[in-house]
């Protein structure tokens, strides 16, 4: 029989270049595996879920103690978000905020009239404004297993892992918010974001967080929507 391998070609040599081609093929075959495992660890990071552009949500809160329900309207469309805060056996307190800047903090009859209109340098969160937070893995919280993550060691954010419709939310302050309803896409009528007419023909008062921690727009309590706007700037809109 005729040998097809080259006379000037012993076999030995050839295995050996053929064993060469392999380990080269099982290198790259080792960088390839080793950028994609690298690539699914990073996809494998939970990230916090976007707000709905627009939400209802019934927040229990509990500050050192002191009990308030807020009902939170949120409607990123109309550049508008509206906390209306029942206070434990105490006055019910309504905080409209807008885009902006411009928030009026007021009350209603049959409770004395009294309204303070603050403007900031933020409008009100935007629906991705946890993006850049930080995981911490994840947690039983209100019998629900939750994913956490934490932004800028001012809020703790828990999200339900099923559902991903949010759980908790603790501020560096203590103040925790329970979510007990969420209710995506309702939209509260528009009569209802007009602030009383004494909320206007007074000088509106420009404010900095640090007035706020030394005193409370409405009496009775910093609300949710307070500490709400002292987080970073960057997560609200422009």
């Amino acid at each position: 029989m005729y040998s097809f391998l080259p006379s000037f070609l012993p076999r030995r040599k050839l295995l050996a270049m053929a064993s060469a081609t392999e380990a080269i093929n099982f290198l790259l075959l080792f960088l390839f595996l080793q950028q994609y495992s690298s690539l699914m660890a990073e996809d494998s990071v939970p990230v916090p879920g976007d707000w709905p552009h627009q939400f209802h949500s019934v927040l229990f809160i509990n500050r050192s103690g002191s009990l308030q329900k807020t009902d939170l309207w949120y409607d990123w469309p109309k550049g508008r978000n509206f906390n209306i805060i029942q206070h434990q056996l105490s006055v019910l307190k309504y905080d409209l905020e807008w885009d902006n800047g411009t928030s009026f903090y007021y009350t209603l009859e049959p409770f004395d009239k009294t309204c303070k209109v603050v403007h900031f340098e933020v409008g009100i969160l935007r629906p991705d404004w946890l993006r850049g937070a930080n995981y911490l893995g994840q947690e039983y919280v209100d019998n629900f297993l939750c994913n956490v993550w934490e932004k800028v060691d001012f809020i703790w954010y828990y999200e339900d892992v099923l559902t991903r419709r949010p759980v908790k939310w603790t501020f560096y302050s203590g103040m925790t918010a329970h979510v007990m309803t969420f209710e995506v896409g309702a939209v509260l009528e528009d009569e209802y974001w007009q602030a009383p007419v004494y909320c206007f023909g007074q000088t509106q008062n420009k404010t900095t967080a640090s007035l706020l921690d030394s005193q409370d727009p409405v009496p009775g309590g910093s609300s949710h929507g307070i500490l709400m706007r002292e987080i970073p700037p960057s997560a609200y809109a422009k």
